[in-house]
């Protein structure tokens, strides 16, 4: 076995990003998410929406994504369908029923409470799952050979043991070891062991290795995640604030005036500290070692372009990275806190002064861990000008190349 020689090794991002008047993650109510840090209120986005986001950015970057489905059947059966249409097979009433059956078997060993929906007559699963599309085609490479129904499948079963014990009885070794791999075959695919046990290996969706898979019913499926986010907290004291806002009529009714739609919307500004991780030796085994350097170089460019979706008509929240520090290292994971809200500077305002706080808590961080800290290197951007997204991204590929 190939060892990993990226093993404990990670990429941390310490990034302080300000937004003005925006409204970047809403709760159930619409407000700005918040979070109570160091005993006052600090402007909260949540890690699943940036990584929603970053997610987002690689698929405009052209990369080669997993898709996050309930519906699992559908994407088999157009699986078996391209499969069948790249071998010159007519596909027939009875065999398109027969992969439909059969692919709403995999859905119910894959997720246990998948269920008919009665709306559009489609099998789906209870929650979604990230599958690619090599996932897909895997599985109806392993059902191809199969145009039968389940029913069918356990009759087949039973006359393969049948025919076995006969060979058996005649001492017929070359037709007992046939049968015996035939009846091997239809076993596996009803119990589908063999095929999820398959899934120990290569996974072309990137996002899938970098934010990980748990599939409950098959644990051989599941990927452990190669990233880490934290939830972006503001560095300083943030609370929401409250806009009123008046629509008009363009075509009133004759003598009628003032507005014809009031409401409110709530917002804040804040500079955010982001926090997230990549393990390097991870994303290396889920990759299977293929093409490392350039997964670091799609991440970390969606790190940098992905911005949350909320309220950008309306607000506009387009602020691009102010400053980062990144660190490559072998040992664990260090997250800022920012326990102590950071106060603002006159004429500075509050990005000079996290920028300071940020750089001392890791430059003691790292004298007080010693060898453990365990630095291969570590890059600033945002305050040369010289060294751009394209420098910095040069460098950590570097580091992602055997």
């Amino acid at each position: 076995m190939k060892t990993n020689p990226f093993q404990n090794t990670i990429i941390e991002f310490h990034i302080l990003q300000s937004f003005p008047v925006s409204c970047l993650n809403r709760d159930d109510v619409g407000s700005p998410k918040s979070a109570i840090v160091g005993g006052v209120e600090r402007a909260r986005v949540s890690s699943q929406c940036w990584k929603r986001q970053v997610r987002l950015a690689l698929q405009d970057l052209g990369i080669n994504l997993g898709i996050r489905t309930k519906r699992i059947t559908k994407l088999i059966v157009e699986a078996c369908h391209q499969k069948l249409t790249a071998n010159n097979v007519e596909l027939t009433d009875e065999l398109n029923e027969n992969i439909k059956i059969l692919s709403e078997h995999v859905s119910k060993i894959l997720d246990d409470k998948s269920s008919n929906d009665k709306k559009t007559e489609e099998y789906k699963a209870s929650t979604l799952l990230f599958l690619s599309h090599s996932d897909a085609g895997r599985i109806a490479e392993a059902m191809s050979p199969f145009n039968f129904s389940l029913i069918e499948l356990d009759d087949k079963i039973k006359v393969l043991s049948e025919d076995l014990k006969t060979a058996k009885k005649e001492k017929d070794k070359e037709l007992t070891l046939s049968l015996q791999n035939e009846k091997k075959k239809f076993e596996q695919l009803k119990s589908i062991t063999a095929l999820l046990n398959e899934f120990n290996g290569f996974h072309d969706g990137l996002d899938i290795a970098l934010f990980g898979r748990m599939v409950a019913n098959a644990p051989t499926m599941n990927i452990e995640a190669a990233s880490s986010f934290s939830h972006a907290i503001s560095t300083h004291k943030s609370t929401s604030e409250v806009e009123f806002f008046t629509a008009l009529e363009d075509n009133p009714e004759e003598g009628a005036t003032g507005s014809a739609h009031m409401g409110s919307l709530e917002f804040n500004s804040a500079t955010y500290y982001r926090y997230i991780s990549l393990n390097l030796g991870q994303l290396y085994d889920s990759l299977a070692g293929e093409n490392l350097a350039d997964a670091v170089e799609a991440f970390t460019k969606a790190l940098f372009i992905a911005v949350p979706s909320a309220r950008q008509t309306t607000q506009s929240a387009a602020s691009p990275w102010e400053y980062a520090k990144v660190y490559v290292r072998k040992g664990q994971r260090l997250q800022v806190p920012f326990e102590q809200a950071v106060k603002a500077k006159q004429g500075t305002g509050y990005l000079q002064p996290s920028i300071e706080i940020l750089n001392n808590y890791l430059a003691k961080k790292e004298k007080l861990a010693g060898s453990l800290f365990g630095k291969l290197n570590d890059y600033t951007f945002g305050e040369d000008e010289t060294y751009n997204i394209d420098a910095l991204i040069s460098d950590l590929k570097s580091h992602a190349e055997e």
